[in-house]
């Protein structure tokens, strides 16, 4: 057990630091409503991600998985998802940056939703399951050890995408630059969820 987890740390590191729909929108929450506002995302991305490790390897994921008319559901659900918080976020107002509390943004629960529909995350949960979860009597205690430890690496992942959104406030003083933000951030949001259609078509 203790020698996947050291290669399956790693795997999950280069799983959450790059670029990716949850990573776009934790940075661009937090360059518009501060860090504080981008912690509850992080924390339910990861929750979210985790618990879909732990599904799959249950095995109750791999069989829904494997249905064709399940997964294209799940997709299409998704990307639509996505396509959707690409577009509030390109058609926000030009507005300098506010730390305005009341102003609706995704949260815990809709940021562990989001990879429940999230296609790219159940493929990222069965090439974990079926590399480094093993078999015998204590695969299941292992797949919650990797789940548990996926999510305390994507934590800090995620954390320094919430600080690079904090930090580049001092860029976005003025209305304009904030919009020219929001509609890059909208527009590499949507080109990541679509992504997974180009790849799989």
């Amino acid at each position: 057990m203790l020698s996947t987890l050291l290669p399956f740390a790693l795997f999950a590191f280069v799983a959450s630091i790059t670029p990716g729909p949850t990573n776009i929108l934790v940075l661009s929450n937090s360059a518009r409503y501060g860090l504080r506002a981008a912690l509850p995302i992080i924390l339910g991305a990861c929750a979210g991600a985790a618990g879909i490790v732990l599904i799959v390897g249950s095995g109750f994921g791999e069989s829904l998985i494997h249905l064709p008319k399940v997964q294209a559901t799940l997709q299409w659900v998704g990307v639509a998802w996505l396509s959707y918080l690409a577009w509030q976020i390109f058609s926000a107002p030009a507005q300098a940056v506010e730390r305005d509390a009341s102003h609706k943004r995704l949260g815990l629960l809709g940021a562990a939703s989001l990879q429940l529909v999230n296609p790219k995350t159940w493929m990222m949960a069965l090439a974990v399951v079926s590399v480094f979860a093993g078999q015998g009597d204590g695969r299941q205690a292992h797949v919650l050890a990797l789940s548990l430890m996926f999510f305390v690496v994507s934590l800090p992942c995620l954390g320094m995408w919430a600080v690079l959104g904090a930090g580049s406030t001092r860029l976005l003083g003025s209305a304009r630059a904030m919009q020219r933000f929001n509609r890059l951030m909208a527009i590499l949001l949507l080109v990541s969820a679509w992504m997974s259609v180009w790849t799989q078509g």
